[in-house]
């Protein structure tokens, strides 16, 4: 089993926060090898004193669906302040009296995946208000493949706030240390690292319980897929919200759900098979219809690339239903937002191969690649 950042800090390295005021960002994710939160392991050693809480997107109990804004509140006499409501980054008034922020969230390893912006956040914070920032770290669950494409700074916005990759293949702290050094946050920065941690691991390798960081992220299946299926929320099929499958099932009203597994199947694309489903939303997209799609079952999770996979399904729908098929949003499409550019959407509009997309980014996953690199923490 490995030995989580939160571990090693309270068993080995109290001495970075002994006596100090903190404040920690956390969540539902915050809990140690036995499962044990991390709010009650503070307040349980007299030497931490614990002063404030700050949560994400979805709220300290990750309660909260997506894009709903969360309020602050007490809890145990503690304030637990907001990073998904009125503000998303850590205030002076909010900071006042703390001598170091500890950021304990277990991120799923994808670019739009919203815990990394609030660290980058709250890491500008503390360097503008003079304060230490300690990262505990966790594991990056879906191993150390790297796919997608760099985003544009063009196209910065709370689900993408520094030029990195889409699937960025690196832990919250080697994310930490980049956002600092390569992209000059210059805050005071310390990362306390997991014990016997490798990065091709996969979180179901490491002897640690998945605790689901967000209401749409159950499983370890789902952050498998989500890197590619949450692109679907760029368009006006449903990505599963509202299933007990969310990212795992795609699909539309619109959509003959044989005819589109079939079609899909017959690309053979690696390490995945398309089963047909209907299902009905009781949420979001399509809520209470009828939706014909598929279920994405991953076979072989190391060939399986799921932004390929997704470029590939939304191409093959937009063709096989012209009529029915949208992106999301006029002015802004969403899809560019969470792609970091919108050459994508563009040339799959323009009816471009997949595999010509996918090739244009080999010179940016190279250069991402060389960056990062001077950035690892573990073998």
């Amino acid at each position: 089993m490995i030995k989580l950042g939160l571990t090693s800090i309270l068993d080995n390295n109290i001495d970075l926060i002994k006596d100090k005021s903190i404040g920690l960002i956390t969540n539902l994710t915050g809990v140690d090898e036995k499962l044990d939160h991390n709010i009650s392991l503070f307040q349980k050693r007299p030497e931490i004193k614990l002063k404030a809480i700050f949560s994400p997107e979805h709220g300290l109990w990750g309660s909260a669906q997506d894009a709903v804004p969360i309020s602050s509140f007490q809890y145990d006499n503690i304030p637990i302040y907001s990073l998904y409501g009125s503000t998303i980054k850590p205030t002076s008034d909010m900071l006042n009296g703390l001598d170091t922020l500890i950021f304990d969230i277990q991120d799923v390893g994808v670019r739009f995946y919203t815990y990394i912006s609030t660290m980058a956040l709250a890491m500008s914070a503390c360097a503008e208000n003079d304060l230490e920032f300690i990262v505990l770290d966790r594991p990056n669950p879906i191993g150390d493949m790297l796919e997608g494409n760099v985003l544009d700074t063009k196209f910065t916005s709370f689900v993408g706030h520094f030029p990195i990759l889409l699937r960025h293949g690196l832990t919250v702290g080697e994310l930490a240390k980049l956002f600092n050094e390569h992209f000059g946050i210059g805050v005071s920065l310390k990362v306390v690292i997991m014990e016997n941690w490798k990065r091709d691991m996969w979180f179901d390798e490491t002897g640690v319980h998945w605790v689901m960081p967000s209401p749409n992220m159950p499983t370890l299946d789902t952050a498998t897929v989500y890197s590619g299926m949450c692109l679907f929320e760029g368009t006006n099929l449903s990505e599963g919200r509202g299933t007990t499958k969310p990212f795992e099932i795609i699909g539309a009203p619109y959509i003959d759900a044989y005819m589109l597994a079939d079609m899909l199947n017959e690309m053979r694309l690696n390490g995945v098979k398309f089963r047909p489903t209907y299902f009905t939303p009781t949420f979001s997209k399509h809520k209470d219809k009828n939706c014909g799609g598929v279920q994405v079952h991953v076979i072989d999770r190391k060939s399986f690339s799921p932004v390929r996979t997704a470029l590939y399904m939304i191409d093959s729908i937009k063709k096989a239903y012209p009529d029915d098929f949208q992106w999301i949003g006029k002015d802004r499409p969403f899809f560019d937002l969470l792609m970091g550019t919108d050459k994508v959407r563009i040339a799959i509009s323009d009816n471009q191969p997949v595999d010509d997309i996918i090739l244009s980014w080999q010179d940016e996953q190279k250069e991402f690649s060389d960056i990062s690199s001077k950035y690892l923490l573990y073998p």
